[in-house]
């Protein structure tokens, strides 16, 4: 069954950094492939958190501008979420989705993944 999974989550103090990695099982990421990544914390609506296009720029929301970073390699059809100077907001689960096309909602990704969770505590 081809799908995304997930990996690197945990417990992490204020300021801290962690790496997420976002692996392909069952088929291969293309180059051209559009990655995102999204989190949903405990009672709110899963938003975006970075996106990654084929050509390799990212697009992000102004809050975590400066302190998460996404890459991708594709020789290991893997891409990662680098996020530095983490905050107790930050706290949520954490979701790649990749697709032949950039989509606004988690749901019109083709290939999703089962989540990740981070947990900054203050």
């Amino acid at each position: 069954q081809a799908q995304l999974v997930e990996s690197g989550g945990g417990l992490v103090q204020a300021g801290g950094s962690l790496r997420l990695s976002c692996a392909a099982s069952g088929f291969t990421f293309y180059s051209n492939f559009c990655m995102k990544w999204f989190r949903q914390a405990p009672g709110k609506e899963r938003e975006g958190v970075i996106t990654l296009n084929w050509r390799g720029d990212t697009h992000y929301d102004d809050a975590m501008k400066g302190r998460f970073t996404a890459s991708k390699d594709n020789a290991k059809d893997t891409i990662y979420l680098d996020m530095q100077n983490l905050k107790p907001e930050d706290t949520a689960m954490y979701y790649c989705a990749a697709d032949s096309y950039c989509r606004n909602s988690w749901y019109d990704f083709r290939f999703r993944g089962q989540g990740t969770q981070v947990t900054v505590s203050s």
